[in-house]
């Protein structure tokens, strides 16, 4: 199936509650115009350069997602045109995001990045962290930021009873991270897991947001 194909049948396929995020991360402008015309409007990027450069070509009411590791030296190329950063990883970056967002009357909206895989180069918060930082920001919140809900990936695997095991885990921190904040963290309310691979697992334990890139665009050449 081609592009268009493709987004036309995860539309029909995704629950009404879902939110398609087509990850085109190595993928060129041509591919994403071809799934803009098909309907679909939220994009998600990973290279701060890259996603620069396709901002500048493409249809501007594009929704800009950032799913990659974000480098504090690199917010300017980012913060101005994204409207969801899925991958905060640390108190310091979420820290310097809204320094930057202050400086530059932007209000940012971010996930935070929740470690629930059992591979090590996989990053986020602990349980322990998230609660933490969910907290102290819920009693004295970062000005320009905005916590909209949690990400995370599942183990690289085969093993499905251990994805739908990761991901039962995160649904249950996020509910119970809502339920807790409900009343300072009122925007508290996405849950950005699944992919090309479990996305469908995803969808069965709550998923706000799948990010799916694969079977939409095909195999990324990695070396462009």
């Amino acid at each position: 199936m081609g592009i268009s194909s493709e987004i036309l049948r995860l539309k029909e396929e995704l629950p009404s509650t879902v939110k398609l995020v087509a990850v085109s991360k190595f993928n060129p402008a041509e591919a994403i115009q071809e799934a803009y015309d098909a309907g679909q409007r939220i994009f998600a990027e990973s290279r701060p350069q890259e996603m620069q450069q396709k901002v500048a070509v493409l249809p501007s009411d594009i929704q800009w997602h950032f799913i990659g590791h974000l480098q504090t030296n690199k917010l300017k190329m980012v913060l101005p045109y994204v409207s969801l950063v899925h991958s905060v990883d640390s108190e310091r970056l979420l820290s310097e995001i809204s320094k930057y967002a202050v400086k530059n009357g932007l209000n940012i909206r971010c996930l935070l990045e929740v470690f629930i895989a059992q591979e090590e180069s996989k990053q986020g918060f602990s349980e322990e962290e998230l609660f933490d930082l969910l907290a102290r920001f819920s009693a004295a919140p970062l000005p320009g930021v905005e916590i909209c809900g949690l990400m995370g990936m599942a183990s690289f695997t085969d093993d499905q009873e251990q994805i739908r095991d990761e991901f039962a885990r995160l649904k249950g921190i996020f509910d119970r991270a809502r339920d807790k904040y409900v009343s300072t963290l009122p925007g508290f309310s996405e849950l950005s897991m699944g992919m090309s691979g479990d996305y469908k697992i995803a969808v069965g334990y709550g998923s706000t947001m799948v990010r799916i890139g694969t079977t939409i665009f095909g195999a990324r050449n990695y070396n462009k």
